[in-house]
């Protein structure tokens, strides 16, 4: 297959690494990490919406460029490769999940986020042991619509955000999506800081007011939002292990041992290419399941088959570039532990490795 990107995603990703190398600086970056709000600078949200990538994988009739997932894959790439401060993938998964499922009356928020006035966060995960995909937070009907009642760990970067989305399962429809208001009745925050120094939080819902976001195929919007949050991961991971490369590789170039470059040495050319080739394998198994994914046709195999990559490979990635910068490598004040807790993030969220396999093992 030729995963070649054309060239609407070719000016899609020189644009957004232009944006992420002006404003995605070491200095700004450590700010974010100790702000209130996590992995959020305002200034370089600001710059996405100006430059129209918000909205880049948005439909055009929801204010967007319609690029769809494989532009959401390009601009997550670039994000990761620079470790940039900004909580793309959970408010533009929730964004294509609700134009993909949503309500009209839904759907006209798209506008807002492409424009970066409205900021969406989404819920999926619970506390161990507990599958996505069968929730355990609860939705009862209610007169004037659905409460929803249950604990959701980790929602990514909740600081700003009006909406959230939520995996709740109903007694009659079973596991599905609903949208709630971050500041109904109901609602209560526990902040927790992530791996990367997000402003995380477990979310507490005691019968909240939500709307469901469903257009009649049962747990299809949950699905959706599976599907497209382990693709968004995958991505993020490409550019976080091609950024970890790229530092490794000037590194070991300028640092001299025994009178030669580091990069000479053949033990570490070896491992040199085993990041290289691992993150070939990131790339092909990313775009295999973009690719069927903007076809229609079935990539539930394919998107977990990236996900698992992205968990294990990249993982491995960033692990022998932490180490290949021997003692710098745990400096703070040298970005490449960033890449490193990146990728320790990814690699757990949504589950992990093991739970992929088993995801897998079951589809096949």
């Amino acid at each position: 297959m030729d995963f070649t990107l054309g060239e609407e995603l070719e000016a899609v990703r020189d644009l957004a690494r232009q944006i992420f190398t002006d404003h995605a600086t070491q200095e700004r970056i450590k700010a974010a990490e100790q702000s209130r709000a996590g992995l959020l600078d305002a200034s370089l949200w600001t710059a996405l919406a100006d430059a129209g990538l918000l909205g880049i994988a948005l439909p055009e009739d929801a204010g967007g460029a319609g690029l769809g997932v494989g532009g959401l894959a390009v601009l997550l790439e670039e994000q990761g490769r620079a470790v940039a401060p900004a909580p793309i993938w959970p408010v533009l998964v929730a964004a294509l999940t609700i134009a993909e499922h949503g309500t009209p009356e839904q759907r006209e928020l798209l506008p807002a986020v492409a424009d970066g006035t409205e900021r969406l966060t989404i819920a999926l995960e619970e506390f161990a042991p507990a599958d996505p995909a069968e929730p355990r937070c609860t939705a009862v009907r209610d007169e004037d619509g659905w409460l929803l009642t249950g604990t959701k760990a980790v929602v990514p970067t909740p600081s700003g955000a009006n909406r959230i989305l939520v995996a709740a399962s109903s007694a009659a429809d079973g596991p599905g999506l609903y949208l709630l208001d971050a500041s109904a009745p109901g609602v209560s925050w526990e902040h927790t800081q992530t791996t990367t120094h997000d402003s995380a939080a477990h979310l507490t819902l005691d019968a909240t007011p939500a709307q469901p976001v469903n257009d009649g195929d049962g747990d299809g919007a949950l699905a959706t939002a599976l599907r497209l949050a382990r693709v968004a991961l995958a991505a993020v991971q490409v550019g976080v292990a091609e950024g970890a490369l790229r530092l490794a590789a000037e590194y070991l170039a300028g640092r001299e041992q025994f009178g030669r470059p580091l990069a000479t040495f053949q033990a570490v050319q070896h491992q040199l290419a085993d990041c290289y080739i691992e993150i070939d394998a990131l790339r092909v198994c990313l775009w295999h399941a973009v690719s069927l994914i903007a076809a229609g046709d079935d990539a539930d195999s394919a998107v977990l088959v990236a996900k698992w990559w992205s968990d294990e490979g990249g993982l491995n990635v960033v692990h022998r570039v932490q180490h290949l910068h021997g003692g710098i490598g745990v400096d703070v004040d040298y970005p490449v532990h960033r890449h490193f807790l990146w990728g320790k993030q990814i690699s757990g969220t949504l589950g992990g490795a093991s739970h992929d396999l088993e995801l897998l093992g079951a589809a096949l």
